[in-house]
């Protein structure tokens, strides 16, 4: 049995900046990932686009973390070597039935401290993107693109470098309370026990599954996590444009919009399709709404052409009929066992947000209040 400070289940994006904050702390840490590899699934599989803060609820956890977790993530990739473009991008209205809902998407950016935006006339926005299709737009200069994938491997670098330990193909099978932290329970090809004094559950997908695992946590305080499942499409060759293209923003997601990769490949999603069991098959036939979508903003896209590309699981919080949920960091004041510590419903913008989830664990960890 191995005694170590602090255990972090889970070690996409979110874990591996939890981890490296723990460690930097001085604590001794593990992490546990039930796969053979960080980032494999809700990580690996978005945008990876860098957030302004536009859309979330003014004093929200999504809003603040996002404002904070942006300038601390173009700071991380600066000082680390991770390719980014501070690229920005347009959400547009594609009629006047949306321009009220334009102009009250903009209010709220900047009442969460987005204090770059402009509201644009379709003319303002065609002289930016002449392939553009709108009434008009809201610009944003702070949002970009990043390697999301080079940006995890300098956190759990960072996390060994500090002392972390990672045991990969290691699944969580339970906790219980044991003295002054918890006995854990892990499995995989070489089970183990590790006796631990902090508990980090950020288990993205599954973090449902291993807080019902702690033994002493009432379930009732354990949400039900569901999968929105996002789909993308990509088209040959470069898309006209030169910023990030949003439509406004639906129920549960922002919109099919056009992003791109460091390397200039356009894509497209993701889609909000809610799915029972998680997959990764993009199914051809949800080319037909991406088209027309797509059309509303780019009206001479060659959507005939339009593949399908890969696709990402969301762990919601709440149902397809339920208003969007904000993060949920649940600390011993929320549930009452010391020690642990939570994190449900970390979607987007989890991966603009994951410096300042991080920083905010610790000071839970080092016994702030998890108030809000």
């Amino acid at each position: 049995m191995t005694d170590v400070d602090a255990l972090v289940v889970g070690a996409g994006v979110v874990g591996l900046a939890i981890a490296r904050a723990l460690a930097r702390s001085g604590r001794s840490v593990v992490v546990l990932e039930r796969a053979d590899r960080i980032g494999s699934e809700t990580s690996s599989r978005n945008s990876e686009v860098i957030h302004a803060g536009l859309y979330y609820t003014t004093g929200s956890l999504k809003a603040r973390f996002c404002v904070a977790g942006r300038k601390a993530l173009y700071q991380y990739c600066e000082s680390h070597g991770v390719a980014f473009k501070r690229c920005g991008k347009l959400v547009v209205a594609a009629d006047e039935d949306e321009m009220a809902a334009l102009r009250a998407l903009a209010a709220k950016g900047a009442a969460n401290g987005v204090g770059d935006l402009s509201l644009l006339s379709a003319a303002e926005a065609r002289g930016l993107e002449p392939a553009v299709a709108c009434v008009g737009a809201i610009l944003s200069p702070s949002s970009g693109i990043f390697d999301s994938h080079a940006y995890m491997l300098a956190l759990r670098g960072e996390a060994e470098g500090f002392g972390a330990d990672f045991a990969f193909n290691t699944p969580f099978v339970s906790a219980r309370v044991e003295g002054d932290g918890f006995l854990v329970e892990a499995g995989g090809a070489e089970p183990m026990r590790l006796k631990v004094g902090l508990l980090v559950n950020c288990a993205g997908l599954y973090a449902s599954l291993v807080a019902l695992g702690v033994a002493g946590l009432d379930p009732a305080l354990v949400p039900r996590t569901r999968y929105a499942k996002g789909n993308y499409f990509t088209l040959p060759g470069r898309a006209p444009f030169s910023r990030l293209i949003y439509p406004m923003p639906a129920r549960h997601g922002v919109g099919l919009h056009l992003t791109f990769d460091v390397g200039g490949q356009a894509r497209f999603g993701p889609d909000v399709e809610w799915v029972d069991r998680i997959n990764y098959f993009v199914d051809p036939g949800r080319a037909n709404n991406f088209a027309e979508a797509i059309r509303r903003y780019w009206p001479d896209a060659p959507v005939e052409k339009l593949a399908p590309s890969y696709c990402g699981v969301r762990p919601k919080i709440v149902g397809p009929e339920q208003p969007s949920a904000d993060f949920r960091i649940d600390g011993p004041s929320v549930h009452g066992v010391a020690g642990l510590i939570n994190l449900f419903g970390i979607e987007s913008p989890g991966l603009t947000s994951s410096l300042a989830i991080a920083e905010h664990v610790v000071k839970i960890a080092d016994g702030s209040p998890d108030s809000r």
